[in-house]
């Protein structure tokens, strides 16, 4: 169970996830947990949250861009500073450097396993 990424793009990804817990980043980063950079080789998938969804939240985002400079991103209303470096943090705290990216939303409703699939 949990949120898989499957890159079907010909070439590498790295992806970065965000979602709403009420466990996580309170008081600054308002409750919404940001992990990221997964390195996803072309036809290959990464678990990258692995447990319940629809337990945690309905609402997931992610983020991805290509070595090429591709990227599968939001309609910008999820924008974000992240690290350039593998994280796991609240939202927006201590990040500095980074680079600004656009989450795209998924409603997963109350499924447990959801897979996002990169397509060319």
């Amino acid at each position: 169970m949990g949120l898989t990424i499957c890159n079907h793009y010909n070439a590498p990804v790295t992806a970065a996830i965000m979602f709403y817990s009420s466990e996580s980043g309170s008081g600054e980063g308002r409750n919404w947990e940001m992990m990221g950079w997964w390195n996803i080789g072309p036809g290959s998938c990464a678990l990258v949250y692995a447990n319940d969804l629809g337990d945690l939240a309905t609402h997931w985002y992610y983020y991805a861009h290509a070595s090429n400079g591709v990227t599968w991103a939001g309609d910008g209303r999820w924008v974000n500073q992240v690290p350039t470096s593998a994280f796991n943090q609240c939202w927006g705290i201590g990040v500095t450097p980074g680079e600004r990216v656009d989450f795209a939303e998924l409603n997963v409703n109350d499924n447990d396993n959801w897979t996002v699939n990169l397509l060319p």
